[in-house]
């Protein structure tokens, strides 16, 4: 009877000892061994967790580069409204008048390409999968590029050549993505059906682009005769034809005709850019959605695995107090069991 005594007591203290740590940690087990029935549920749980972490840093990282984007697209945007609406007055300018405004052009032209070569701390925001070169190498000096000197050329010969040749020259000039004339990293000189909008996966088979690229639309079609088939490429050919326009050019016969055009690829630029933000700004929303989803997911999940790994500490403590009780009971059957003589058991 002793011996059972000493057992029954040893049991009893491991499991007091058990309970105090498991008080004092809070959690089931410090091992995965010891959590008994939980232990398939942790297992299948905690990489969930894991992996939903790396989708909700994935759209925190995305997040601030599409906020960045925005706020450069929204710089831009103005521009070139403004520029459209300088030129619906231009063609009333007698010789004094365009100087100023093409001054003007040239230095937009040169915003426009900084604020495409806009960064966060992933890199280039525009510059898509080639994020660690900016997509306009000469911005600092985008009137000296061959990209501007050849729209100028092409302007300066308009007297010679007229207004449909000087248009279609500086169409196929921004256009181009050959070397030494195109504005854009040699990654971003291609053709568009080549380069792929950048895409942030948030989920198990789901991903959202989640980038504009510099050379190319994302949503937008730009298909108007006046047009590149790129927005920006349009709006950089539009500033470079105004920057390239001198005030002796005013009384030249197709000086309205090129206008006309401009104008036309301006609005063109202007209303693809308008979708293409639309639909960005539309993916923005969808992130967020995304994010607190996830963020729902995962509080879920986590108190899943805490059912699974965590104690509840009110039971724990009236399980130590019960235990405690068990402990003293023993150790005095087993003080009064020592004490027994053949004498006392007689009597």
């Amino acid at each position: 009877m002793l011996a059972q005594l000493i057992q029954q007591g040893s049991q009893t203290r491991d499991r007091l000892t058990t309970l105090t740590g498991q008080a004092s940690s809070g959690m089931v087990a410090e091992t995965y061994a010891g959590l008994g029935q939980g232990l398939a549920q942790s297992l299948s749980l905690k990489p969930r967790i894991e992996t939903i972490g790396v989708w909700q840093a994935n759209i925190d990282a995305a997040t601030g580069r599409m906020e960045t984007i925005q706020a450069s697209m929204k710089q831009i945007q103005q521009i070139a409204a403004d520029f459209r609406a300088q030129l619906n007055a231009l063609t009333s300018f007698n010789q004094g008048g365009i100087d100023p405004i093409a001054a003007n052009a040239r230095a937009a032209l040169g915003q426009v390409a900084n604020l495409l070569n806009a960064r966060d701390a992933t890199g280039y925001v525009f510059a898509g999968q080639d994020s660690d070169n900016p997509p306009i190498p000469e911005a600092e000096d985008i009137t000296a590029s061959g990209f501007y000197s050849a729209i100028a050329t092409a302007i300066q010969g308009l007297t010679a050549n007229g207004a449909a040749a000087t248009t279609a020259a500086t169409l196929g000039i921004a256009a181009s993505n050959a070397d030494g004339i195109s504005p854009f990293s040699a990654w971003l000189s291609r053709d568009a059906s080549e380069l792929k909008t950048p895409v942030t996966q948030v989920g198990p088979n789901e991903t959202i682009p989640t980038g504009l690229l510099a050379g190319a639309n994302s949503a937008a079609v730009s298909d108007g005769p006046s047009s590149t088939g790129s927005y920006m490429r349009d709006l950089m050919r539009a500033l470079a034809t105004i920057g390239s326009l001198r005030d002796t050019q005013a009384t030249d016969p197709g000086f309205a005709a090129l206008i006309d055009d401009t104008r036309a690829g301006l609005t063109e630029s202007i209303g693809a850019m308008a979708i293409d933000v639309g639909v960005f700004g539309d993916r923005q929303a969808r992130m967020a959605d995304t994010r607190a989803r996830l963020g729902d997911l995962s509080t879920a999940v986590s108190t899943q695995l805490a059912e699974a790994q965590e104690v509840d500490m009110a039971t724990i403590l009236s399980k130590i107090s019960l235990v405690q009780t068990q402990l003293q009971t023993s150790y005095r059957l087993l003080i009064d069991t020592n004490s027994l003589s053949l004498v006392k058991l007689l009597q």
